[in-house]
């Protein structure tokens, strides 16, 4: 995950595409408790990012 948010917004929203809704989720809150610095870099240009997560 923190490789994709290194290659930018649309590297993650393909990797986060390929799970189930709780997947995401899981994934998104999991990436925020062990690397917030990076979950903040990577929600700062996309404010939309909960309604992608769907």
């Amino acid at each position: 995950m923190i490789e994709r948010v290194e290659s930018g917004v649309n590297a993650v929203k393909e990797l986060l595409s390929t799970l189930t809704s709780d997947q995401r989720w899981g994934v998104m809150v999991e990436f925020e408790s062990v690397n917030p610095e990076k979950f903040s870099q990577l929600i700062a240009p996309a404010p939309d990012w909960v309604q992608w997560m769907g």
